[in-house]
């Protein structure tokens, strides 16, 4: 174990970069997910036409395809993307389109009488949805984003099958270098767990204060 523990660089360096990946792929793939979400709910059909084809689509095929895809095919198109970029794309594509799923149950789940309200309230669409509807259907959706944020970070070590300097890049580095196996790999699990524990912490933050004036409420009501 000492001797792994000679390559803490990089372990260091691969720790960074597993986190950037998960991190960048996260935003990524929430902004996906509302804006698909959203979509599979619109009232045009073509909205929702496009919007099923994405999910069906990244959600049907694997993700280690699409990233191989994106960076040793779509250069043959003469579209060139980095590693770490293709890695993004490809974890952040992916999620999205579970994490969409989430979006329009929760925003289904929200009662017909707040729409209504809204209406009543006069709001348009825009108003009705970022007023009334999401801030009730995000403490719902947080649950479900947490386990999604631990599969994205899971998900991203095999972005160093495309050169991407993660942990589990390096674990090989050391691994052929030392011609040890169950230490490197021992050392990673424990990184991992770490980060997985600390990214949870976020989602937790969140679920915290969006349901703390929600709670205040129903104690209102009872």
């Amino acid at each position: 174990m000492i001797e792994i523990l000679e390559y803490y660089p990089i372990l260091i360096t691969g720790t960074i970069t597993t986190v950037q990946l998960t991190v960048m792929s996260a935003i990524l793939a929430l902004f996906i997910s509302f804006v698909v979400g959203l979509a599979r709910i619109s009232r045009f059909l073509s909205v929702r036409i496009i919007a099923t084809i994405y999910l069906e689509f990244f959600r049907g095929s694997s993700a280690i395809v699409q990233m191989f895809f994106i960076f040793y095919v779509l250069p043959l198109l003469g579209i060139y993307f980095d590693a770490l970029t293709s890695g993004i794309i490809a974890c952040g594509f992916n999620l999205g389109s579970y994490g969409s799923e989430v979006v329009r149950g929760a925003i289904l789940a929200i009662g017909k009488e707040q729409h209504e309200a809204a209406v009543a309230l006069n709001y348009n669409t825009y108003k009705r949805y970022r007023y009334v509807i999401i801030p009730q259907a995000i403490p719902i959706m947080i649950p479900t984003f947490s386990n999604l944020l631990i599969e994205l970070l899971k998900l991203t070590a095999v972005a160093s099958l495309i050169t991407i300097s993660d942990l589990t890049y390096m674990a090989q580095i050391i691994r052929v270098q030392t011609a040890l196996t169950l230490e490197p790999f021992l050392v990673i699990l424990i990184i991992y767990f770490i980060i997985s524990s600390l990214l949870l912490q976020i989602p937790a933050f969140f679920e915290k204060r969006f349901s703390k004036g929600r709670n205040t409420i129903l104690a209102g009501q009872n």
